[in-house]
């Protein structure tokens, strides 16, 4: 009788042809994962080095523009993510008992909790649009915060006259490009850093029905261990875009 009929006699329905037991599938998986995540690494690791190469050369202009950001709604986010983080850890270990209400229950408020996340980026995005905050030829800083301090113009103010005369004050425009630099990182870290929530969402919705067909168990939960694994990957990349982006250099004058 050829091997592989052996092999497909009496396998677990989750174990690929190609492996022997699950135990190897599941070594391979995670060997896999570990090489996925050192690519994510490096390529998160090109931006932060870029992020530190231009802070340490600009330091005045990343602070002040550091003070245009919305720190309440960025801190906000970073304990959202890191109570997703928590029921991720607890989805993880539902699978692993073979706790199939409660995988689900964790997996939905997980994915409720990066879906919050998301939508306050998504008003901490429009806040930047309708300020003029997104670099290029509309890039307008100085009509809604001061282009010394980084502090906002009061609603009611004449901001565009302020930022006129700041800009006739200071004489040089430098310092504005400077703080267009910071933002277009802001954008490239955080809209990286999102695109990979986002992922993250269509996992969990991914995973949810999986569970609803009863596919984990005991003895396999390889995926939701991996998805875990992802996820908080995703919430340490935010751990340090968060200080680095939003409270480094706030108190500058």
């Amino acid at each position: 009788m050829p091997v592989h009929s052996d092999h497909a006699a009496g396998h677990h329905p989750a174990l690929a042809h190609h492996f022997q037991d699950l135990d190897q599938q599941k070594d391979t998986t995670w060997l896999a994962m570990w090489v996925f995540l050192a690519t994510e690494i490096m390529f998160f690791g090109g931006l932060f080095l870029a992020y530190v190469i231009y802070r340490s050369t600009y330091p005045d202009a990343f602070a002040i523009a550091s003070n245009a950001l919305d720190v309440k709604m960025g801190l906000g986010n970073t304990f959202v993510l890191i109570i997703s983080s928590f029921t991720m850890a607890m989805s993880v270990y539902s699978a692993q008992v073979g706790k199939k209400t409660n995988l689900i229950a964790f997996l939905i408020l997980t994915l409720i909790l990066g879906g919050t996340f998301l939508g306050v980026k998504y008003f901490e995005y429009k806040d930047k649009f309708e300020h003029g905050l997104v670099p290029g030829r509309h890039f307008d800083f100085a009509s809604h915060h001061d282009p010394k301090t980084g502090a906002a113009i009061e609603h009611g103010a004449s901001s565009s006259s302020h930022g006129e005369s700041s800009h006739s004050e200071t004489g040089d425009k430098k310092p504005l490009r400077e703080i267009q630099i910071f933002f277009s990182l802001y954008f490239a870290m955080t809209g990286l850093h999102a695109f990979h929530m986002i992922i993250g969402a269509g996992l969990l919705i991914w995973l949810i029905g999986l569970s609803a067909k009863n596919t984990f168990s005991k003895e396999y939960n390889s995926p939701v261990e991996l998805v875990g694994l992802y996820w908080h990957f995703v919430d340490i990349v935010w751990i340090f875009l968060f200080p680095l982006l939003y409270l480094i250099g706030r108190h500058h004058h």
